[in-house]
């Protein structure tokens, strides 16, 4: 086969895939590229590899081999993160049992749709900050209108998600977690501010864009448009319970006889070290949280008294807990209810419902809110009592119910904040073993989330 048809054929190919892509980010105006494309393997009147080529003919410096590869390898490996998938490890506790801290996820941005670059300048394949140097990896501007493309569906129930915090617009770079916010109420905005808390030190308070928050990842639990509520720890969504999955677990008090219980049956059921927690002489009392199948394995022992779930009252007020208002007895075990808010639907605002929408309205959709007194209220400069939603919402909560800090704490997570979706495990690694008995094969390309 001539040089031509080669050329010819590989203009076909990347031609094709290149104007499938400009269609598929609905951007036309990428389409004189094109042209590049058929010069660089047709017609060849530029000389697009100007800089491997030497005076003498010889193959180019290695040098300029390897920052060739690297280059193309960072363009291509920061496309596949931006629109096809990304890596995604699992930092803490939330969904246990089902996902595990240590898994390492490959996750879907083609699930609901990649999302366009929000913040385009940005180093490839560091979400916030780069590593050594501890600087931003992003320039701020130019700042990008939020445009999701065609993916292959969208969330639903029961769905595990990655999204970026929505609190996480402001951080306290020496304490991101608690966030900025949970830090306000707890030690006042002023002192937080300006660090004036004795024997804290707050660091830069610095804002990041929507994009360069941190990744977390919990269960979807309501959609845009539904009715929730939390009994006794029990998600009920519309008036159905949620359906049980086997990973769900509760924080419970175990009392022995007076003997510790072997450590090998806390290995066997899957409780993390750092989930054991003693109380009282001896080891008597242990509490951590359990599954319903951790729970019965623990009453058939020998030495265990009694298995207590952990709970809090109803009616029992936690300032911790969303909307962060006296208006609301809701804590993590009796939360609501709540309407989960939906893309074109009108609400009536008051003082009631204005501690749950207020963020939404000029955090989130970018409107300046001002309130006068309990019932008057303004947005951009203008008088009202009803306020449309431009967004849809979800409500996410991590599958290890009690120790989990999910909407429940911080509200609601706008469309725009979803990632994608963990497709499966490709490795896990136990940090409480050492290499190489921390390699959990059993894990290694499991179904993320699959019971």
């Amino acid at each position: 086969m001539d040089a031509k048809r080669k050329g010819l054929i590989k203009f076909a190919i990347w031609g094709t895939i290149y104007i499938l892509f400009c269609i598929w980010v609905q951007n036309l105006w990428l389409l004189p590229g094109v042209v590049i494309i058929f010069d660089m393997y047709v017609s060849k009147k530029v000389p697009w590899d100007f800089y491997k080529k030497t005076k003498s003919g010889k193959k180019p410096h290695w040098i300029v081999e390897w920052l060739d590869a690297i280059i193309f390898a960072l363009i291509a490996v920061g496309l596949i993160n931006i629109y096809l998938f990304q890596n995604y490890k699992i930092p803490t506790s939330s969904l246990e049992k089902t996902l595990l801290v240590g898994d390492h996820l490959f996750v879907s941005k083609v699930a609901y749709g990649p999302r366009n670059p929000m913040t385009p300048l940005s180093f490839p394949l560091a979400q916030h900050t780069l590593p050594i140097i501890h600087t931003k990896s992003y320039i701020e501007k130019p700042q990008w209108k939020y445009k999701r493309l065609a993916g292959f569906g969208h969330v639903k129930h029961d769905d595990i998600v990655v999204f970026n915090f929505p609190t996480g617009d402001t951080v306290c770079t020496n304490i991101p977690n608690p966030d900025y916010y949970e830090l306000c109420r707890e030690y006042g905005r002023d002192r937080v501010r300006h660090n004036t808390v004795p024997g804290v030190d707050f660091g830069e308070i610095v804002w990041r864009p929507v994009d360069r928050r941190e990744n977390y990842v919990k269960r979807c639990v309501a959609l845009p448009g539904d009715s929730l509520v939390v009994k006794n720890g029990r998600v009920i969504v519309n008036g159905v319970p949620q359906k049980p999955h086997k990973g769900i677990q509760f924080n419970y008090m175990v009392v022995t006889n007076g003997t510790q219980i072997n450590p090998k049956i806390f290995e066997k059921l899957g409780i993390a070290k750092e989930d054991q927690h003693y109380a009282g002489n001896y080891n008597v009392y242990y509490r951590m949280p359990l599954t319903d199948d951790n729970v019965k394995a623990l009453q058939e022992l020998s030495n265990v008294v009694s298995v207590n779930p952990s709970k809090k009252m109803k009616g029992e007020n936690d300032p911790q807990v969303f909307p962060h208002s006296d208006l609301y007895d809701w804590n993590a075990d009796f939360f609501g209810p709540l309407w989960i808010p939906k893309k074109g639907t009108t609400v009536h605002l008051t003082k009631e419902n204005i501690p749950v929408y207020e963020r939404i309205i000029h955090a989130y959709e970018n409107n300046d809110f001002k309130s006068v007194g309990d019932s008057i209220f303004y947005i951009n400069g203008e008088k009202t009592d009803t306020y449309t939603f431009k967004m849809d919402y979800y409500f996410m909560m991590g599958d290890n119910r009690d120790n989990s800090v999910d909407s429940r704490f911080w509200g609601f997570v706008p469309e725009d904040h979803v990632v994608g979706k963990p497709i499966l495990v490709w490795l896990s690694l136990d940090k409480d073993k050492s290499f190489p008995a921390n390699i959990r094969w059993n894990r290694f390309f499991k179904i993320a989330g699959k019971d």
